[in-house]
């Protein structure tokens, strides 16, 4: 028997990179719906990726799941964090912008976050896991791959840039990857009765 789980996004590429984590897991996924908007008001990943689940769940009666991710840079006290998506306009914008903050700074080291969140129909959360992947900062992007910070996010063990990695290597060592790789095998476990 399918499952359906909503996931607390419009964005489609998000629901496919889902998918693919999740694609033995006997859950078929959908989008929330278009109207459906919610204000990322929690101060840490864990809280928005909760807030986003129970908040889609009760709004649909359905299962739900939702993730909230971003970058932390030590140097500068874990930003850009929770905003990691609000630190500029676009995605050559936020790289412009930490490269700038960050300057000629010796220390670089950051780390990629995420956490994941699935609620119950009642926007119970019924399942939480959280990943990282360590690494540091470049003075300039490399590579054509991935979105966001991941031209500049480099990982020291495997000497590249998520943005150099081939989409399968990403999934394995990202914080998003780690972070399902906690949640699959819990996925069982869940007792879905009013699916």
């Amino acid at each position: 028997m399918t499952k359906l789980l909503v996931v607390a996004t419009g964005n489609p590429g998000k629901l496919r990179e889902m998918q693919a984590y999740l694609s033995d897991s006997g859950w078929e996924l959908t989008l929330k719906p278009e109207n459906l908007h919610i204000e990322e008001t929690g101060d840490t990943f864990a809280a928005n990726a909760c807030l986003k689940a129970s908040q889609v769940a009760k709004a649909t009666g359905n299962w739900a799941i939702a993730d909230d991710s971003g970058l932390q840079v030590d140097a500068l006290n874990g930003a850009p964090g929770v905003y990691s998506a609000r630190y500029g306009k676009t995605d050559a914008e936020r790289i412009a912008r930490l490269l700038r903050e960050l300057g000629d700074e010796v220390h670089r080291q950051a780390q990629f976050v995420c956490a994941v969140a699935i609620a119950r129909p009642d926007g119970a959360i019924a399942l939480q896991s959280e990943g990282v992947c360590s690494g540091e900062i470049l003075h300039a992007p490399r590579g054509h791959g991935g979105f966001g910070y991941d031209p500049i996010f480099y990982v020291p063990e495997k000497q590249m840039t998520f943005a150099e990695m081939t989409p399968e290597l990403k999934r394995t060592i990202s914080h998003r990857g780690k972070a399902f790789a906690a949640l699959l095998p819990k996925l069982p476990n869940l007792e879905v009765t009013d699916c």
